[in-house]
């Protein structure tokens, strides 16, 4: 298999290989906050203030199939769910809302794929379930999440990167 993200930019990447980029962890489809005493009411954001720090919880979005860690949705998740960010070449600069083991957060600063990736292992999801590097068995659906309390939810996992 060649080993395109070696030799190609994310911005060079077509489509299929753009795609492949995501090891499927889902720890995207986290509810993530940022503690800020200033704001009543829960809100979007596009952008982190200095000094903010964003807190992920073990909540997940209801479209995720928590089995596979993949969108029951893929295709029309952003009209189902508004605020679920669709990463492109375009905003991949501003992927504070994205783990330190996101993959194409990795390749951006440099970092390489790690090796539990699916593309380094025939495809497969395995390698990365069994590092421990998925949502896989570590969540609650948010229709079942008292979300008045999402400080109760906070999770430190999905902030982990083995390599």
């Amino acid at each position: 298999m060649e080993r395109f993200w070696e030799s190609k930019s994310l911005d060079e990447m077509n489509q299929a290989e753009w795609e492949s980029i995501c090891d499927g962890c889902a720890k995207c489809c986290l509810h993530k906050f940022i503690d800020d005493d200033s704001v009543t009411e829960a809100e979007s954001t596009a952008h982190i203030q200095a000094g903010e720090v964003i807190h992920f919880t073990n909540i997940a979005c209801d479209l995720l199939n928590t089995k596979t860690c993949s969108c029951t949705q893929y295709a029309r998740r952003t009209e189902f769910v508004p605020d679920c960010v669709k990463l492109t070449r375009e905003n991949l600069k501003e992927i504070f809302f994205m783990p330190p083991s996101c993959s194409y957060r990795r390749l951006h600063e440099g970092r390489g794929l790690p090796s539990w990736h699916p593309l380094l292992n025939r495809g497969k999801k395995t390698a990365m379930h069994k590092a421990g590097m998925s949502v896989r068995g570590k969540t609650v659906p948010e229709s079942d999440a008292d979300l008045d309390n999402f400080e109760d939810y906070i999770a430190i996992w999905p902030l982990e990167d083995l390599e």
